[in-house]
């Protein structure tokens, strides 16, 4: 079996490889690569980084976000999310954003990855899932990134703070809070931990 056709049987549609991950099946890999892509096997999203295409009957399926993300990092430590996830909670935001962020723990800075912006961010600690008492921080954290009014939207936060489990709410803002938000819902749950809590 020639060498590239080796390469070709381990390629699975929809995954996400990197450069590195070749040099387990070929012993020329940029020259593989480069027939790969000329022959459409794969597509390069960035650099060393490609993608087998999925075919679906509207055509192209595009990586998905979580196996594109994934392989770029080396790791699956990471959270997925965006500006208009805050507009799900009714507190005012209705701004539509271009943007998905990526909390982890590697890498900081805007990428380009097949065609789409993902704007890294290093924190220390992040969730592993989205959740409502999480993406009302998040927004406190990040109010002065949106083109929302700011005190509107926090007088509903405040509202919307006040009809969620207070207990459950207060140990995300002591986990994820920044300086700001722990102040903010320190008055609105009435917790004087939340003042005192590090990070």
């Amino acid at each position: 079996m020639l060498t590239l056709d080796r390469v070709k049987k381990h390629l699975r549609p929809g995954r996400v490889y990197r450069r590195a991950d070749l040099t387990r099946w070929s012993t020329a890999v940029d020259r593989h690569l480069q027939q790969l892509q000329e022959e459409g096997s794969l597509t390069k999203l960035s650099g060393g980084l490609y993608y087998c295409p999925k075919k679906t009957t509207l055509g192209t399926a595009p990586a998905d976000d979580k196996t594109l993300v994934k392989a770029f990092l080396k790791d699956s430590r990471f959270l997925l999310t965006s500006p208009n996830a805050y507009n799900a909670l009714g507190v005012g935001t209705t701004q539509l954003y271009n943007a998905t962020i990526v909390y982890n723990h590697k890498r900081h800075g805007r990428f380009d990855l097949g065609r789409r912006v993902f704007n890294f961010r290093m924190k220390p600690y992040f969730p592993s899932n989205l959740t409502l008492e999480f993406l009302l921080v998040d927004l406190v954290n990040n109010l002065k990134e949106l083109a929302e009014d700011h005190d509107k939207v926090l007088g509903l936060v405040e509202k919307k703070a006040a009809s969620m489990d207070a207990r459950a709410l207060s140990k995300t803002v002591r986990q994820y809070g920044s300086a700001t938000a722990r102040k903010f819902f320190a008055k609105v749950l009435a917790d004087d931990r939340l003042r005192h809590a590090g990070h």
